[in-house]
């Protein structure tokens, strides 16, 4: 049963009820629900009133991000990785199940939501069910080719297919020369308007003094999240710069601590997250997608490390390393000696751009 959780803020009770859009991101790692960030702010801004929907990790990073507008609840999709890589694609495959039961809730969810309530358009970011064929739905997504190995055409159709269900499409990525998704976000299978919306990160460059040598940066889907995690711990334990390790666990309130030397923290907010990436010469992250666009905006210099298993996240670091942007290593082959590697790469230099703009709300017919 959903529940829903209103907030009240400074915008006061009339804007609740106006323009309201429910924006839905899926959790999976916090990757989605941070791109989103920038898109709720957006509708804020253009007097729009955003509901958030969602379960977990990335429902509680919004409810800090934004306390003030109302939640609802939405099935959880329960993804996790397998232990070993080989594996990962079949414990996806078992998921199935699990995953299609959580659809058909978040579509009685969003039918009773749109039913009982004024609204004037939906954004689903990668949750399949979270549609309307009563109200203009988006669907936020930078895999219009889902690269998934030998299955790469079928699992590309099958995404494709959840895509038509929708009327827009939101391709947060720039065109061929300001592309951070390569072959991933190309049009090719889609039938349905794309709109591309540049670098939806949360975060902004300044110029700040050195505060971290270098800041490690976890997030995904367990056990691989804790597997890196321990990594980290044995290789960074005699480092004698200044290192943060920010876990990617959202908890109730920020936890510091010091493990093995290193200091330790679960969680950031945008800002200080913005403020900790400004001050640090070099991260070592995942390379999850919303994380890369992270990085860009900040033009941080990188080390990526592939989720193992995770298709998307290997082809992204592969492409980044080819355009000697950043290099990468798999999981099990990393050592801190890796690092040595980074200088002979550029890092984002290059200026990727946020493209929101207000025409591509004329979709909520209600600008």
């Amino acid at each position: 049963m959903a529940t829903n959780q209103m907030h009240t803020g400074f915008f006061g009770s009339e804007k609740t009820t106006k323009n309201k859009v429910l924006i839905a991101p899926l959790n999976w790692g916090l990757g989605h629900a941070s791109r989103c960030i920038p898109v709720i702010q957006f509708l804020l801004r253009n007097n729009f009133t955003p509901v958030i929907a969602s379960d977990g990790a990335a429902l509680e990073l919004l409810k800090k991000e934004f306390p003030e507008l109302q939640t609802i609840q939405l099935p959880a999709y329960n993804i996790r990785y397998a232990k070993f890589a080989f594996w990962t694609k079949w414990r996806l495959l078992f998921s199935l199940p699990s995953i299609y039961k959580a659809v058909q809730g978040e579509q009685d969810i969003v039918k009773k939501e749109i039913d009982t309530n004024s609204y004037v358009g939906i954004i689903s970011d990668n949750r399949f069910g979270v549609y309307s064929n009563k109200i203009p739905s988006v669907y936020i997504t930078h895999q219009l080719q889902v690269f998934s190995g030998l299955t790469t055409f079928f699992t590309s159709k099958v995404h494709q297919k959840i895509i038509s269900k929708f009327d827009v499409c939101w391709v947060p990525d720039g065109d061929a020369s300001h592309s951070l998704s390569g072959e991933l976000s190309k049009t090719i299978g889609v039938n349905i308007p794309v709109e591309y919306l540049g670098n939806l990160s949360r975060l902004t460059f300044q110029k700040q003094e050195k505060q971290y040598d270098v800041v490690l940066l976890l997030s995904g889907p367990e056990p691989q999240r804790s597997l890196l995690e321990t990594i980290f711990l044995k290789q960074f334990e005699n480092f004698e710069g200044k290192l943060l390790l920010v876990q990617g666990l959202v908890e109730a309130e920020e936890k510091r601590e010091i493990i093995s030397g290193i200091e330790v923290v679960n969680f950031l907010t945008s800002e200080a997250m913005q403020k900790v990436f400004n001050s640090a010469d070099l991260v070592v992250a995942r390379s999850g997608y919303s994380s890369i666009m992270d990085l860009a905006k900040l033009h941080k210099k990188v080390f990526f490390i592939p989720t193992p298993g995770q298709e998307e996240q290997q082809y992204l670091a592969k492409n980044l390393e080819q355009k000697k942007i950043a290099p990468f290593c798999q999981q099990e082959q990393f050592t801190i000696d890796k690092l040595l590697f980074v200088k002979e790469y550029s890092g984002f230099e290059k200026e990727y751009e946020c493209l929101l703009h207000s025409k591509i709300l004329k979709v909520f017919k209600a600008v």
